[in-house]
């Protein structure tokens, strides 16, 4: 979707920078219904890059049919990733998030087979275990919204040689939050419930919401998506 012209990008800097830095539940909830209607038009003018790059990640290594892989696409959002999975071959698509707004946004988009609400992290995610083909999270795990405690449940969800796809971001403010997700992506390796398949660092994941955000200089922070796949004898 076309930048609005009537947001620049210290409009959006500064929304952004908002809900990176909230804390209660139910108003970060509120912020995001509220940026339903804009948010694809502010994601363009950061030059938000995860959507498109994890989908492409994925494909990239994953094994068998891909139209018929069932694909759990958590904080899905607007639907931005699964625009990015229908446009690799990718049909058949379940969703979560936790606003109710961004999930009406997405449900427009008719790509996704169910929809549901869900806080993320703060309760066990509605599916089966072992249930999906490949699950993944970009975008949300980061300081201020999704916490670490959902990997678990992520991994959980996903059949036995799944795939999972996970971001982050790596600017100065999420670098604790980054050192911890790592801690625990590192802990269920050593455990042998998956293996890692691929990181792929990114240099300009997206424009930085303040300057001391930005790396080395430059207006954009980096990023980072891990990708594993389940060990196939974890039934777990």
């Amino acid at each position: 979707m076309a930048a609005s012209s009537s947001r620049s990008l210290a409009d959006v800097q500064r929304r952004v920078s908002a809900v990176h830095h909230g804390t209660d539940l139910e108003e970060q909830l509120r912020f995001y219904d509220g940026w339903a209607p804009e948010y694809e038009q502010d994601t363009s003018v950061l030059q938000y890059q995860a959507p498109r790059l994890a989908a492409s990640c994925l494909a990239s290594v994953f094994q068998g049919s891909i139209a018929d892989a069932l694909v759990l696409d958590v904080a899905c959002g607007t639907g931005l990733v699964a625009q990015e999975l229908q446009a690799k071959g990718f049909r058949c698509f379940h969703g979560l998030d936790g606003s109710q707004g961004m999930l009406e946004h997405a449900r427009r988009k008719g790509l996704y087979q169910e929809l549901k609400q869900c806080m993320l992290g703060q309760e066990a995610l509605p599916a089966s275990s072992g249930f999906y083909n490949a699950v993944l999270i970009v975008g949300a795990l980061s300081k201020g919204q999704v916490p670490t405690s959902i990997i678990p449940e992520l991994l959980r969800v996903t059949k036995p040689g799944g795939f999972l796809c996970l971001t982050t971001r790596d600017n100065q403010s999420n670098l604790q939050y980054k050192s911890q997700m790592q801690q625990l992506l590192d802990d269920l390796e050593q455990r042998g419930l998956w293996e890692k398949v691929k990181v792929q660092e990114v240099e300009q994941w997206e424009r930085a919401t303040a300057e001391q955000e930005a790396k080395g200089g430059s207006d954009y922070i980096s990023g980072v998506i891990y990708l594993y796949r389940k060990t196939p004898s974890v039934s777990v």
